[in-house]
């Protein structure tokens, strides 16, 4: 029997998550060393835009919804969190819930990519890749938002609190 037989779904996606973010981070931290945090910050979020819409369209067909449009908060919400249940490892320690209507709130209590940008001694210049991710998923399906408060670098550094909100216009 093969480790892929014996693992569950839930075994199996924690797995894959952690090796595709062990290889992200690996990859962000040989642009460090490679083109400093500046460059690397840079590449990271131009990496992250080209993948968005692969991605999308990936979880789009997983869901049965390739010609679908998103029209209502209500899809919106479905489609986020069949999302994450795919994309999230259980050692993201971040949630979010939609608190009202056209509105999803996320906090993040402890922040993987943060814990590794203080590792590698960049956390002041780290620039937010998850937001980003997040926000370019909305801008491939067509999704209007506005985020608050704006992100640029990481909230966990300048405010010690990475806490914020997508309004969404329905």
């Amino acid at each position: 029997m093969t480790l892929f037989d014996q693992l569950n779904k839930h075994q199996l996606k924690e797995l894959l998550v952690k090796c595709w973010m062990t290889h992200d981070g690996s990859w962000f931290y040989n642009c460090i060393k490679e083109f400093g945090i500046e460059t690397a910050n840079k590449l990271n979020k131009a990496a992250i835009k080209t993948l968005s819409p692969i991605e999308m369209q990936r979880i789009l067909k997983a869901q049965g919804m390739d010609d679908f449009k998103i029209e209502s908060f209500e899809q919106l919400k479905d489609f986020i969190d069949n999302g994450f249940s795919i994309l999230k490892g259980d050692f993201m320690k971040f949630n979010y819930t939609f608190p009202e209507h056209n509105v999803l709130h996320w906090e993040m209590g402890q922040c993987f990519a943060y814990e590794g940008m203080k590792r590698i001694g960049v956390k002041e210049k780290y620039e937010c890749g998850l937001i980003y991710r997040l926000c370019c998923w909305l801008d491939v399906i067509g999704i209007k938002y506005r985020l608050e408060p704006k992100i640029n670098e990481c909230l966990l550094h300048s405010q010690e609190n990475c806490v914020g909100d997508l309004i969404f216009d329905f």
